[in-house]
């Protein structure tokens, strides 16, 4: 599915016209990025949880030259973790 697939969807489903729907997507999407930005999580009750997740440093292969090792940083990644709700409507 796609962003405006989603756009429609909501639009459709909240009885709102798309260009509400696709501002709301967007104010949703901002605001979770700010706050993981911020290092805090966000949790939808029911959908999940979204979190900032700290991945170590490592060594790496070049794939262009296997025989030579890279240095790969440590880094912070975004994650999620599923809700009790929706793993319960995926299985």
């Amino acid at each position: 599915m796609s962003k405006q697939d989603l756009i429609t969807n909501i639009a459709n489903a909240a009885g709102i016209t798309k260009r509400a729907a696709g501002s709301a997507l967007e104010a949703m999407t901002g605001m979770i990025t700010k706050e993981l930005k911020k290092g805090s999580s966000v949790t939808i009750t029911g959908f999940g949880t979204f979190r900032v997740s700290k991945r170590a440093a490592r060594m790496g292969v070049n794939p262009r030259n296997p025989t030579q090792k890279i240095s790969i940083p440590a880094m912070k990644v975004p994650s999620f973790k599923a809700g009790k709700t929706l793993k319960d409507a995926v299985r």
